[in-house]
């Protein structure tokens, strides 16, 4: 058990983290970092879901700044237990890295039916890619894995560590489309991808749940997308390929995390 959790708001990678070293990559030298360390697993999950509220005096691993201005309805983080409960056909897990962000990105996927890992995929590597770009990538894969589910009749919920993500597509789009796709802060990044996700999502959003889960806090399906995605950077794959390996979770797991 971590004896310490460290929540990041805002860095290279947000969620929740078991260990000061994954933490300190994600922070460190990063312009206007915010996180803050917390005793138990519990207490960093409802950190993380309320955002930094105050100025934290003390050393650097306890630090936190005022979080960024809220928009659109708050976003539920899914526990593990929780996942394991919804009673949905096929669970569709995604992530998305950068090394360094701005930098080499690629995607992954990990598919359960019937609670039983089923395929992992893996690529769309871009050499000057971001982070965001490779989560919104990942979800969009998910989207058209799960449009085939439903037409299989099958129930589906994607489940991504990337509340951006999620809220470009289930809450923002909407309103930038109305708006002849733009909004009031400026530039909409990523928007031709977003514009077609939005399309997809539209027709299955009556069908399908997209919900959030945080990045590296032990759920399996995130973890495995998570390897999938470092896989995709070191394999350099431009297309998004099934991994055919043997699907060996423990081995998987043992490589390194994004």
């Amino acid at each position: 058990m971590a004896s310490k959790y460290y929540v990041i708001w805002q860095g290279r990678e947000t969620g929740i983290f078991n260990d000061w070293a994954a933490c300190k990559k994600h922070i460190d030298k990063f312009a206007g970092a915010r996180y803050k360390s917390f005793k138990t697993l519990a207490e960093a999950e409802a950190a993380y879901g309320s955002g930094p509220s105050k100025t934290v005096p003390g050393n650097s691993k306890n630090s936190a700044t005022t979080g960024p201005k809220k928009t659109g309805k708050t976003i539920k983080t899914y526990t593990a237990r929780e996942i394991d409960k919804l009673a949905v056909d096929t669970k569709i897990f995604t992530d998305g890295g950068c090394e360094p962000n701005p930098g080499e990105a690629g995607s992954g996927v990990a598919v359960y039916r019937k609670g039983l890992l089923d395929e992992l995929w893996y690529g769309l590597y871009n050499p000057r890619g971001t982070n965001n770009t490779a989560e919104l990538n990942a979800l969009f894969e998910a989207l058209k894995m799960a449009k085939k589910e439903v037409e299989s009749n099958r129930t589906v919920a994607i489940f991504c560590d990337s509340k951006y993500s999620i809220q470009c597509i289930t809450q923002w789009a909407a309103s930038w489309q109305k708006k002849g796709w733009k909004k009031s802060g400026g530039e909409i990044k990523n928007l031709e991808l977003i514009k077609k996700m939005f399309s997809l999502y539209e027709t299955l959003k009556s069908r399908i749940k997209v919900l959030h889960v945080n990045g590296h806090v032990g759920v399996e399906g995130n973890e495995l997308a998570d390897r999938m995605s470092i896989i995709a950077v070191e394999s350099k794959e431009p297309n998004f390929a099934r991994y055919t390996e043997t699907m060996d979770i423990d081995r998987i797991l043992s490589l390194r995390t994004g």
